[in-house]
């Protein structure tokens, strides 16, 4: 996948709307992938892309989320934690199988499908340059943030 063009999609966006790939060309844009929202590790992942909103901003960069919650969902978690990037709900999980994101996990001793914590970066021409995948999300913002930054120079 990676340095290949990847094919556009419109999917279900807090604020009511909806979010289209291809309208986001003209900018880098760092989709991230997280299983659930108001979870830990989600919690702490979306914070950090929070707090670094302003200088993916400055890098010429959108940032969007993505899990299977609903945008109910979404819409309160973006509330709680202010959130300034949209939320993209995945019931039907077409982006996530799209990306590959969707795997066995164990949860409680049992297997059950869920997303795989990854994050994609799509340059300005929705080219591919960068994949994450099975990643930590304290931390994880920040290295996803220098990568950008080493796009735009």
């Amino acid at each position: 996948m990676l340095d290949q063009a990847i094919a556009d999609f419109v999917i279900p966006a807090t604020g009511g709307g909806t979010f289209k790939l291809f309208a986001a060309r003209g900018k880098s844009l760092v989709i991230y992938f997280y299983p659930k929202d108001n979870t830990p590790g989600c919690t702490t992942e979306s914070q950090q892309f929070r707090d670094l909103y302003a200088d993916f901003k400055k890098a010429d960069c959108e940032v969007v989320g993505i899990s299977r919650d609903s945008i109910e969902s979404h819409e309160k978690f973006k509330a709680k934690f202010s959130l300034p990037f949209a939320l993209l709900a995945d019931s039907e999980e077409t982006v996530c199988e799209q990306f590959g994101v969707i795997k066995l996990k164990n949860l409680y001793g049992k297997q059950v499908r869920g997303i795989e914590r990854s994050t994609f970066v799509l340059d300005q021409n929705g080219i591919l340059r960068g994949e994450w995948r099975s990643v930590k999300a304290d931390g994880h913002a920040q290295e996803v943030l220098q990568f950008v930054q080493s796009l735009t120079t």
